[in-house]
């Protein structure tokens, strides 16, 4: 895993919003919600549908403790990629997503470029548009060396450029050396 990739993981780490079901009943409603029937979530849970159904009405307020784990295990394993889902959504629709990274910035411009870059300590917020981007290429098994470029594109545009507003003969911005780069969205 690269730099990005590795960034984008802890991100998602920390995006843990809400917390999952803690209840039987939450649990069980919240798996037959993912599964679409009580039978479905006593396949995978190895007991029968008439026992799903009585944890989902209260019936049962507790479960054999082997029953309690699977069924601890599977709401885990099924919330956190949802929480996970709607966060980059969000950022790639409106929220964009913030990066601060210690790196070697190089550039090229109109003017002549700089291959000798200089270490920057940034914190960018960029706009959703990079975020679907990063998203899609993480997605789609880019490079890090891919991603990278997204992300310097941002910076380019946000950063040097001021969203138009100065450097406009800058042609090509590059990240190198990154000392840490951190994503929040």
């Amino acid at each position: 895993m690269g730099d990005i990739d590795d960034a984008i993981e802890r991100a998602d780490r920390e995006a843990f919003t809400k917390d999952p079901p803690k209840t039987l009943k939450g649990q069980v409603g919240f798996l037959i919600k993912q599964f679409g029937s009580a039978k479905a979530v006593a396949q995978e849970l190895g007991v029968t549908a008439d026992s799903v159904n009585r944890y989902r009405r209260g019936a049962r307020k507790h479960a054999r403790a082997d029953v309690a784990a699977k069924i601890d295990d599977a709401v885990k394993a099924r919330w956190q990629p949802l929480v996970r889902k709607r966060r980059q959504k969000q950022a790639a629709a409106s929220g964009g997503i913030t990066v601060e990274t210690r790196a070697r910035f190089g550039y090229t411009s109109s003017a002549g470029s700089t291959d000798d870059g200089r270490f920057r300590r940034l914190t960018v917020h960029l706009p959703a548009a990079y975020a679907q981007q990063l998203f899609d290429a993480r997605d789609t098994g880019a490079s890090d060396q891919q991603m990278r470029g997204i992300i310097a594109e941002g910076f380019k545009e946000v950063y040097f450029q001021d969203g138009g507003g100065r450097a406009m003969g800058l042609s090509d911005v590059e990240i190198n050396d990154i000392d840490y780069l951190d994503l929040d969205y």
